[in-house]
């Protein structure tokens, strides 16, 4: 969806006339909805810098113009198109505008820097990023751009922003990106002219605007043969069993969903370990391969950020990323816009969206209205905070709102823990959750050990993590998380005096601790760890969970006040 197109032309015209953003804020409202004054105050600003940037006679005055276009099958907008041909192909520029004055550079995160947003410093993707990730996805989405051979150029324009020598926007950590977009800033508007006049050299009449607007959304072929091919010989996503006859009957209601448009509903429930993700996983590649608009949904960050690192690959991060996305990312979907969301732990689902809990209306609700189909894999004993709120019966009841067929299944293998049913049930027991026949039996050869001295356990778990880094500790929330020192494991936040005993949280400054290689001096919590495999795990019991009278007894009271 486009808010504003125009020739060169007119929009030279539009802004001559100051009417240009008049036109863009008709458009918006009547397209997308309401706007804040912030946005509309940016486009005042920015469109002044672009006039400025196109007033040349050598860029066609008929090249196409288009402002604010909403990538389908995301939430996100491009802010600045330019259509035309190179003498060779059919090519659109691409740019970011942003009105920043000042950058900070972030390490060991990749693609980020720090700004500052609404008072504050905040960290957000490079603006090189933002606009490659744009084209990324228009190109392997966009059916129209993958037949016609469009090539999509993308730069990024900060139009405030001072270049200083050294300068963190251009530092050498960021140069792929920016050798994918080039970044522009104040000063550099003969270098953005001439990127756009090599790129655009005879006008179009907004034609391949128009084409990218009407073109079909689907997965290109590209991206289906890379997925299929990180999988392949990949033992971790191999599925056994009932994991097989789930995974083909959700193939056959996805087609039946798209095909006679009828809303399916799949509501998967399975215990700890029963290849809940793995099945999830699978399912997500293979229909992208059948050409379906597809997402992996969940409200955790962790298991996404862990599952597109694995399965990138060979390419970038941003190739991947839109496949992966979180529960709170529909509130302003369309009826259908995707053909199958498939989400993982389900019971993690939260009512209300946003850092502030203030957008939408119900996440179960919102995802069975985005899709076609919407496949739920839950398990509802691990519910982990208050605002967890995903139920089989909440599902069925959204689901019969919408006049959705339901299919249930159930998981029942344990493919984590050794395979060992009997341990969960031992452990339960153990815990006191629930009674079982298995007090004093823990089932098949399992290690479990109790270790006193902490450090005794961490040297231990980090002499098997060299076998193939697969084991971590894990701790409860009863240490506090500063905000200081939250990027250097030299600075513990775990202190047990007694034993002389320190360890710090997983860092701030990497969404994949599981599989990083040198996290293994950082304790993970539920949130970096739940429903992802390892082959051991230590774990450090703090005061919210005692023995006493015979009894199990977990107190919330000591809970620290950081991890709320």
């Amino acid at each position: 969806m486009i808010v504003y197109e125009a020739s060169k032309q007119e929009f030279i015209q539009h802004v001559d006339q100051d009417v240009l953003v008049s036109h863009i804020l008709e458009q918006f409202q009547l397209k997308l909805g309401r706007t804040s004054q912030s946005e509309i105050r940016s486009w005042d600003n920015s469109m002044l810098h672009m006039y400025r940037v196109l007033n040349d006679s050598s860029i066609p005055d008929n090249a196409g113009v288009a402002i604010e276009y909403r990538i389908p099958y995301s939430s996100k907008r491009v802010d600045f198109l330019l259509s035309g041909h190179d003498g060779d192909n059919d090519t659109v520029v691409i740019v970011e505008l942003k009105q920043w004055s000042e950058v900070e550079k972030v390490e060991g995160k990749e693609a980020i820097v720090k700004t500052a947003i609404n008072r504050g410093l905040h960290e957000v993707a490079h603006p090189s990023y933002q606009a490659w990730s744009y084209a990324a996805l228009i190109e392997d989405y966009n059916e129209n751009v993958q037949d016609e051979g469009i090539h999509l150029e993308p730069c990024a324009y900060l139009h405030n922003y001072r270049v200083q020598n050294n300068d963190p926007l251009t530092d050498s950590i960021y140069d792929y990106y920016v050798n994918l977009a080039p970044v522009y800033a104040k000063g550099d508007v003969e270098r953005l002219r001439k990127f756009i006049k090599k790129h655009i050299k005879y006008g179009d009449n907004k034609e391949i605007i128009y084409q990218i607007d009407q073109g079909r959304i689907r997965p290109s072929k590209s991206l289906q043969d890379a997925l299929s091919n990180m999988l392949k010989g990949n033992q971790e996503f191999v599925m056994i069993d009932e994991q097989k006859v789930v995974y083909e009957t959700a193939l056959q209601l996805a087609e039946k969903a798209v095909e006679t448009d009828t809303k399916q509903v799949m509501i998967i429930e399975g215990g700890p370990g029963t290849g809940k993700s793995v099945l999830a996983i699978n399912l997500l590649v293979a229909l992208t391969n059948k050409s379906l608009t597809c997402q992996y949904v969940t409200k955790n960050s962790a298991p996404r950020n862990i599952y597109s690192t694995k399965l990138k690959g060979d390419f970038k991060k941003g190739r991947i990323d839109n496949l992966f996305k979180g529960s709170g990312s529909y509130t302003n979907s369309v009826v259908n816009e995707l053909d199958v969301l498939v989400v993982d732990e389900a019971h993690r689902l939260n009512e209300k969206s946003g850092m502030f809990q203030n957008l939408g209306e119900n996440q179960v609700k919102e995802v069975i209205h985005s899709a076609n189909m919407s496949i739920f894999f839950i398990d509802e004993n691990q519910r982990v905070t208050l605002k967890d709120i995903g139920s089989v019966e909440m599902i069925k009841e959204y689901a019969n709102e919408y006049g959705a067929e339901v299919t249930t299944g159930f998981l029942d293998s344990q493919f984590r823990c050794d395979g060992s049913d009997g341990y969960i049930a031992w452990l339960d027991d153990v815990l006191q959750i629930r009674e079982t026949a298995n007090a004093n039996e823990i089932g098949m050869d399992y290690d479990f050990r109790v270790f006193s001295d902490p450090n005794q356990m961490k040297e231990e778990i980090k002499k098997l993590n060299k076998r193939n880094n697969k084991s971590r500790i894990v701790s409860g929330y009863c240490w506090e998380w500063p905000k200081e020192n939250r990027t250097k494991s030299i600075f513990h936040d775990i202190k047990i005096e007694e034993y002389n005993f320190g360890m710090s949280w997983n860092l701030g400054n990497t969404s994949t601790w599981a599989i990083d290689e040198n996290s293994i001096d950082e304790a993970g919590c539920i949130h970096t760890c739940q429903g992802l495999e390892f082959d051991y795990v230590g774990v450090i019991i703090g005061d919210d969970m005692r023995f006493e009278d015979g009894k199990v007894i977990t107190d919330y009271t000591k809970r620290a006040k950081s991890n709320d």
